[in-house]
């Protein structure tokens, strides 16, 4: 099966077709650094993760590009608001670029504990002034741009195409209508969606950073980075530009219109900047949207003041179990967060760890393998894979990400089947997990060794280890109930109970001797 992805440009989906053979140059936009990443910023990341790790296992030599934004994004897309860098730095009694640093650093990792790999090249914008003014230079000589109150614009009337990605209407931008919703406040503008290339000291007299250019002492508008940064590392066309779908109608629309802008005859007629937008639904919280002032602001890691918000990791939830959320659902669909969904998946990823640990015990009794922790990646690397299973897992993906399908795949996996060995299945989940990397053996060799702790103690540990806790003999109950249910085939039954245990802050360990359990 051909790899299709859903293309914004067209809202249909396509067969990749990378411009060279086996290759694929992509670029992804990164985080603005004013302030921590919250977790919806975060599913941007795992998606574009997702899509780089894919690609990989498909067998394509991949270049991708990420930036970080350290300079002149506004806190509003269309050139109006406040420069999101300088307030951060004028409440932290910082520089900009000090600012940046820290934020950047925690960017980084938030992302390593995620499991997301780096991409080839992150760029700053800040080290790129001098490319970002020649890609500028390529577009006032096309008849692009003109300069009024000191600032240098984009005009969108030169660009029939403008809009194309968000189908926006050019006729009714120039009217300040349409589908999107334009707010004249610069009155320099020709056109209400016309865009800031390059400022000079006319939008900020105390702008922290400033460059020579040829239109004046400034610093460039937010959208020009991306283009000239793509370009910079991966050419004048690239196979795929990713972002949120709340780039669509501003941030994308005006890239598209520079970077094309830019073009001389020859690039033109090789055809368009991108081939292939790929665009993220928003994380989507049942108290309402996320934000700073809202006291709901969700960081993965970072502990906040509880007036502004709360950490996943103070609630309890490790940063993995935040990633099986997001991939229980379709990038392109909305996911509605809540820490009850997030609970379930903490559950589903725990029980996802012990039927591995089954299989890893398995293997090494019945097939003598003689896998350990720091052995399993070159001992399974080699061997067969389940191809029933692998295939499903390849189908899913290929299918525009669909990380549901393939998630459904690793779990046929870790249950194991008949006339399929142990070894098999492992092989075939470290294999899933280059793309899923939620650390599947890693962690199952976490559960075995809990369980290693417990079964010299087994039979009476629940008497010895719990003889101070008011619940115990409750708990115990409820913990035979479900080895009964179990042993009945009543499955469902027996996740019921585990789930009101895992609600009271109560963890089973199955060990060999039986089910004992602790307190989270």
């Amino acid at each position: 099966m051909a790899m299709r992805l859903y293309n914004t440009m067209g809202r249909k989906m396509e067969e990749f077709k990378p411009i060279v053979e086996g290759q694929v140059g992509f670029y992804g936009c990164g985080p603005t650094v004013y302030n921590y990443a919250h977790i919806g910023n975060l599913r941007a990341y795992v998606f574009l993760d997702v899509l780089d790790k894919t690609l990989s296992l498909l067998g394509y030599k991949i270049k991708h590009v990420m930036n970080i934004t350290d300079v002149g994004h506004l806190s509003d897309d269309g050139d109006n608001g406040e420069d999101k860098m300088k307030k951060s730095a004028a409440e932290r009694h910082q520089s900009v670029l000090e600012v940046a640093n820290f934020y950047t650093d925690a960017f980084m990792k938030d992302i390593d504990a995620m499991n997301i790999r780096h991409p080839d090249v992150i760029c700053r914008a800040t080290e790129h002034i001098d490319d970002m003014i020649e890609l500028i230079k390529k577009i006032e000589a096309n008849g692009h741009t003109y300069m009024a109150g000191g600032n240098l614009y984009y005009d969108i009337s030169t660009y029939p195409d403008y809009g194309k990605l968000a189908n926006l209407n050019l006729d009714e931008l120039k009217a300040g209508a349409g589908k999107r919703k334009v707010v004249v406040i610069d009155e320099n503008k020709r056109n209400p969606g016309d865009f800031v290339l390059w400022f000079t000291k006319s939008k900020f007299e105390d702008q922290a950073m400033t460059w020579d250019s040829p239109w004046g002492r400034g610093y460039p508008g937010w959208h020009i980075e991306c283009s000239a940064m793509s370009m910079k590392y991966l050419g004048k066309h690239i196979d795929i530009h990713t972002g949120g779908i709340d780039h669509v109608p501003v941030h994308h629309t005006n890239e598209i219109a520079q970077s094309e802008g830019s073009f001389d005859e020859a690039e033109r007629a090789k055809g368009p900047w991108v081939n292939y937008w790929l665009h993220n639904e928003f994380l989507i919280l049942e108290g309402g949207k996320m934000s700073k002032s809202s006291g709901n602001f969700i960081t993965l890691q970072t502990s906040l003041p509880p007036e502004r918000g709360y950490s996943l990791k103070d609630k309890g939830f490790a940063p993995l179990d935040y990633r099986f959320f997001l991939m229980s659902g379709h990038y392109r669909k909305q996911l509605v967060f809540s820490l009850e969904a997030l609970e379930s998946a903490k559950s589903g990823r725990a029980a996802l760890n012990a039927r591995v640990a089954k299989l890893i015990s398995k293997a090494n009794e019945e097939e003598k393998l003689g896998l350990t922790r720091e052995n399993f990646t070159s001992l399974l690397s080699g061997l067969a894979l389940d191809e029933e299973s692998m295939n499903k897992f390849r189908e899913g993906l290929e299918n525009d990400l669909a990380t549901p399908v393939a998630m459904a795949a690793m779990q046929k996996a870790a249950a194991g089947k008949g006339g399929v060995k142990a070894s098999v299945e492992l092989a075939t989940l470290l294999k899933m997990d280059s793309v899923l990397s939620l650390d599947v053996i890693k962690n199952a060799f976490d559960v075995l060794d809990e369980q290693a702790k417990l079964s010299g103690t087994a039979g009476n540990a629940s008497a010895n280890d719990h003889a101070g806790d008011p619940e115990a003999a409750e708990i115990d109950a409820l913990v035979a109930e479900r080895t009964a249910a179990k042993k009945a085939k009543d499955f469902a039954k027996a996740d019921e109970i585990r789930n009101q245990l895992t609600a009271r802050g109560v963890i089973i360990i199955d060990t060999p001797n039986g089910p004992t359990w602790k307190r989270s």
